[in-house]
């Protein structure tokens, strides 16, 4: 592989502490070493421009049924958003719901190189990873879904802690996932019989459990596992106003629970797209309650949390919390999709404007930018759109305007038709708080990378991690306009991933040689489970357990995290 030299950017890396000194980065064997290690590099002039590390983005749905649906669904969204490609570059197209392809080359030109897809349904994991092997250059992994998964249900019911750890570890082996995921949990079950579950300690119909036994039970599971990424959760009741004690509720239920440290993490759960679970007041007449939210944070450090930010577009809205996007199309009247899957989990999908003359859109928006500007431990506090729900991935860099430059939020407030109301509402208007590039990196590289177990291999610019690393045409030191920072942030001056170039000149040079990223996670024997998982695929399972299990040429380069739990 070659060798790659680039000289004299300003660098930004928490990893090694760096903020934006003038540095020079190696790159050789597809790994980043020390300049002395380097014999005839290929020699890249960063002078005035900025260096990062590789992005990582923590939580995104890229791939799988309900992105695909999605792509059905919504022909509009392709409109005026098709390209032939060029160079390299294939055919690609799509807008909040993009191609496989054009999700890769986005991404890669916003300096990102590792992406997880956030649900994934267990029955649909082929489909999944078929999707992430077509897509190019990124890192990918999957979270399959448990929060309303029947033998999950069943064992946490009965208090059975070492059952779930077994059978959690069976299904990431035969999906070949990552993380565990949870989703309104016990609320998509109820959604079945037309119900939800409200709060904590609402009841699953027939199953006898509460969402607060879910979330605890899996959490005690994940930790006994060991797993790289804590429990990751979407909590109940999301986007309804007052729902913020619901989401303290779900926090404290992570108090008390040693984290198994093996990963290096020191957290038990992650919560993921805050800025939907922040919400205070009744009806129309919501209000943030961000900083109640970030207080919690602020003050526990066994939680992880991302913002899912508003972005003020059209978007494609897609979830496995089935109940709230029923809830959604009868507020906004558009074309609806709802599925359910089986003994594991359901979905829907709505199309949804946000409009900065809405004024419950532009709370959203307030919301998710104050939970970003309050957070004291950027390393816990991740930036993402919950793409596509609260906006297309691309806006990230739009975003990281909004939270490094009160000038840029001004001029979205003075846009807003309902402005007063907003700032009534929220607290933004008056928060003088601008992020450096520094905390940037922290949200979007090296904070992301160890909470998801990953810091070995991404996240900073030490010897040692992958050779993952963006050129930006950023002079921090001279003056910008906050256009300037999105402008450059959407538009990677030069990438690489694992030491191949897959930018130059803001040009998609490589495909690359991507992988994906799976837990082979191995409990004690546990002959009670195997005959329970046998079971259920006879008596309610459409397929069998040979047609069920992901095999190895689903995968693209196959890099395997490994979990003893039996030592």
């Amino acid at each position: 592989m070659a060798e790659f030299l680039i000289k004299n950017g300003f660098v930004f890396d928490p990893v090694l502490g760096i903020k934006g000194d003038v540095a020079d980065v190696a790159i050789k064997d597809g790994k980043i070493v020390e300049t002395s290690a380097l014999r005839s590099p290929k020699v890249i002039d960063a002078t005035g421009k900025t260096v990062m590390a590789g992005g990582v983005d923590i939580h995104a749905h890229v791939a799988g049924p309900k992105v695909n649906i999605g792509r059905n669904f919504r022909p509009e969204d392709k409109l005026f958003n098709c390209t032939a490609g060029h160079g390299i570059e294939r055919m690609q197209g799509g807008f909040s719901v993009p191609t496989t392809i054009r999700t890769g080359y986005n991404y890669a030109h916003m300096g990102y190189t590792t992406v997880m897809e956030a649900a994934m349904p267990p029955l649909y994991a082929r489909h999944t990873h078929e999707e992430m092997r077509d897509t190019p250059i990124l890192d990918q992994g999957a979270y399959p879904v448990f929060g309303n998964n029947w033998f999950v249900l069943e064992y946490l019911k009965n208090h059975e802690i070492e059952n779930t750890a077994a059978y959690i570890a069976w299904l990431l082996r035969a999906t070949k996932g990552y993380a565990v995921k949870v989703v309104n949990p016990g609320g998509t079950e109820a959604w079945g019989w037309g119900l939800n579950c409200e709060n904590v300690h609402d009841p699953v119909p027939y199953f006898d459990i509460t969402p607060a036994q879910i979330i605890k039970g899996l959490i005690e599971a994940n930790e006994y596992l060991g797993l790289p990424h804590s429990m990751h959760m979407h909590a109940n009741n999301l986007g309804t106003p007052g729902n913020y004690t619901t989401t303290l509720d779900s926090f404290k239920l992570s108090e008390g629970i040693k984290p198994n440290s093996k990963f290096g993490r020191a957290q038990v759960m992650h919560h993921t797209h805050v800025q939907f679970h922040s919400y205070g007041g009744e009806g129309f007449n919501f209000e943030s309650k961000a900083p109640e939210i970030m207080d919690y944070v602020n003050t526990h450090d066994n939680i992880t949390i991302d913002l899912g930010c508003v972005t003020l577009d059209e978007t494609t809205t897609m979830t496995a919390d089935g109940p709230f996007e029923h809830h959604l199309t009868e507020l906004n009247h558009l074309k609806w999709a709802n599925a359910d899957v089986e003994l594991e989990t359901g979905s829907g999908v709505v199309p949804f404007v946000y409009s900065a003359n809405n004024k419950a859109n532009a709370i959203q928006w307030c919301i998710g930018l104050e939970l970003g500007l309050l957070a004291k431990d950027p390393m816990r506090v991740f930036l993402t759109t919950d793409h596509p729900n609260a906006g297309p991935f691309i806006r990230y860099p739009r975003i990281m305007k909004w939270l490094m430059s009160q000038e840029a939020r001004d001029q979205q407030f003075d846009a807003f038709k309902h402005k007063d109301k907003v700032i009534e509402a929220t607290n933004l208007a008056g928060m003088d708080r601008e992020l450096s590039l520094y905390e940037i990196a922290q949200m979007t590289r090296a904070g992301p990378a160890k909470a998801l177990g990953l810091s070995h291999m991404y996240g900073g610019l030490a010897p040692g991690l992958d050779g993952d690393v963006a050129v930006y045409d950023f002079n921090p030191n001279e003056p910008y306009a906050p256009d300037d920072i999105e402008k450059a942030f959407l538009n990677a001056k030069h990438l690489f991933k694992s030491g191949v170039q897959v930018i130059s000149d803001h040009e998609i040079a490589s495909n690359g040689n991507k992988r994906t990223l799976w837990v082979n996670a191995r409990a004690n024997e546990n002959p009670q489970v195997m005959r329970d998982i046998k079971e259920k695929f006879l008596r309610y399972y459409t397929v069998t357990l040979n047609n069920y299990e992901v095999t190895g040429h689903y995968l693209r380069n196959p890099h395997v995290i490994e979990v003893d739990a039996t030592q």
